[in-house]
């Protein structure tokens, strides 16, 4: 069963994030906030403007927790194969690259968001997998 929130429910918490280019290239680049309780390795939903999709959580050479492709599914996103949505978002979106988005956080650990400031959304919240299966996704991905 899922429920649907708005962005602007007080059960949302909003952070202002900046969208960032990797290096000199056109590969996107999101940092997270410190106070998202997030590891690196980590697969979340990851809704860009009201769309779902998945996200490996990383970790640049400084340190910091970053989300770099948004995919269909959770094993796209580990992967990193077909369409990285993040980047697509970017380039058909009203985001760009220097500036800001909206980074707010759904379902702490599972379920989060990117969405254009000023812009409201409604997000599908789903409750995430049974604690047993994430403990079995746990011990065949140890």
């Amino acid at each position: 069963m899922s429920d649907r929130i708005p962005s602007d429910h007080d059960a949302v918490e909003t952070h202002r994030v900046s969208v960032e280019s990797i290096g000199r290239t056109d590969r996107p680049r999101v940092p997270l906030p410190d106070a998202v309780d997030l590891r690196e390795g980590d697969v979340v939903g990851l809704a860009l403007d009201g769309d779902r999709y998945y996200a490996l959580v990383e970790t640049t050479f400084e340190g910091d927790l970053v989300v770099t492709r948004a995919g269909d599914n959770r094993r796209v996103a580990r992967e990193g194969d077909g369409t990285n949505r993040l980047a697509e978002w970017i380039a058909d979106g009203t985001v760009s690259y220097g500036g800001s988005a909206h980074f707010d956080v759904v379902t702490a650990g599972e379920e989060y968001g990117l969405r254009t400031p000023g812009r409201r959304t409604v997000y599908t919240v789903t409750g995430g997998p049974d604690d047993s299966l994430s403990d079995i996704a746990s011990d065949l991905d140890g």
